[in-house]
């Protein structure tokens, strides 16, 4: 595997740290201190600068050079994870609260960069391998932050935790560094040429196939992310300890997903991506109707029914994992139809809707239910 893969394996690893530290380990986390469903919810409103991600992305690539991005992206996440560690939720859920706010602003920042540097270095053909690389990239430092550090934060505790990050964030600014990257010729005109951020949105919008792209992803996501989040929960609060949890849905489940995720990008590079995503989203209604009926009949500590949710969990993953390579593909393909001097960030607009964390209001209990109380394990 060539050294372009590698850097792209690095950078959306650690891209991949925020979104599992807050969609898979903090919402577990404040449930077992006694947060009800609707303040869970509502955290998920420090995921507004993924949403306003699309525009600030053409500044991106208007100003500086995307590598200069990515290490000023670094640095900040890095700080954030060492403020974060001398705080807790349960004393300074506001503090905690505007860090995470941060948290997401850089890591949004620094999407909108690495997604240009992976235009630039893919060429057409490669495109779907190198689309498999950056999601199992993504998920497997997802289910670093989400699944095994809840697995192991009992014993790490909050602070160790937010130490350790930084000191990843801290390793891969200088791996970063090193490597010598060079404006693309689409970057130089994206510079040269600055149609404003108004003309850069009439040319988006004329880009074939953007609206249907953007509409797809969209409508996917919006259900995709209001099932992942709220079924985990429902099972912490039926008979699934927070140790249990982080190790079936973000270890085991997750590594389904990145299952999925590679055997996606071998369709789309095999031309059968059409077909198969069809295919896929039927299959993935149809779990979600198995996933329903779990909810419906579960009957707490019974092992029928704890091994049923496991196994949904796992064929989410896995057939989400396959949806998301084919999109993502798909998303990049349609960037290559873009105008030169908009073709960068032209992607950003288009995906920014998949990284749109609203639909975490899905599903929510508006009722205050009663909450498990397992502080003490995870007390530093």
């Amino acid at each position: 595997m060539s050294v372009k893969y590698w850097l792209l394996f690095l950078l959306y690893f650690v891209q991949g740290i925020p979104y599992g530290l807050q969609s898979g380990l903090l919402p577990i986390y404040f449930r077992t201190v006694g947060l009800s469903f609707t303040k869970i919810s509502l955290t998920k409103l420090l995921y507004l600068p993924w949403f306003f991600k699309v525009f600030w992305a053409p500044f991106v690539d208007w100003y500086f050079s995307k590598k200069s991005w990515l290490i000023f992206t670094m640095c900040g996440l890095a700080l954030t994870c060492l403020a974060c560690s001398f705080l807790t939720p349960e004393e300074d859920f506001l503090g905690v609260a505007v860090v995470l706010l941060l948290m997401n602003t850089f890591a949004s920042v620094q999407d909108v960069a690495a997604d240009g540097i992976a235009i630039q270095l893919l060429r057409p053909e490669e495109v779907g391998f190198g689309n498999s690389i950056q999601v199992v990239a993504y998920k497997l430092g997802s289910v670093l932050a989400g699944g095994g550090l809840l697995t192991f934060l009992h014993h790490l505790g909050w602070g160790a935790l937010f130490v350790y990050l930084a000191v990843i964030y801290a390793a891969a600014i200088g791996f970063t560094s090193k490597f010598h990257l060079r404006d693309s010729r689409q970057d130089n005109q994206a510079k040269e040429n600055n149609v404003g951020l108004l003309g850069f949105f009439h040319e988006l919008l004329l880009v074939p196939d953007t609206l249907w792209t953007a509409g797809l992803v969209l409508i996917y996501k919006l259900g995709e992310q209001g099932s992942v989040s709220m079924f985990p929960l429902f099972l912490l609060d039926h008979s699934f300890s927070p140790q249990k949890l982080g190790f079936w849905n973000g270890i085991v489940a997750t590594t389904f997903s990145i299952a999925g995720s590679s055997l996606g990008g071998q369709l789309m590079s095999e031309g059968r991506h059409s077909d198969s995503l069809q295919t896929l989203l039927v299959l993935r209604f149809c779990n979600l109707l198995f996933q329903t009926w779990v909810i419906l009949a579960y009957t707490d500590h019974a092992a029928a029914f704890e091994v049923a949710a496991v196994v949904s969990m796992c064929i989410q993953h896995f057939i989400g994992g396959q949806i998301t390579a084919l999109v993502f593909s798909k998303m990049m393909l349609c960037t290559q139809k873009a105008p030169e001097r908009i073709q960068v960030g032209s992607t950003f607009g288009v995906s920014s809707l998949s990284h749109n964390r609203m639909s975490g209001f899905q599903g929510i209990d508006p009722l205050q239910a009663k909450t498990p109380r397992q502080v003490d394990s995870f007390k530093e």
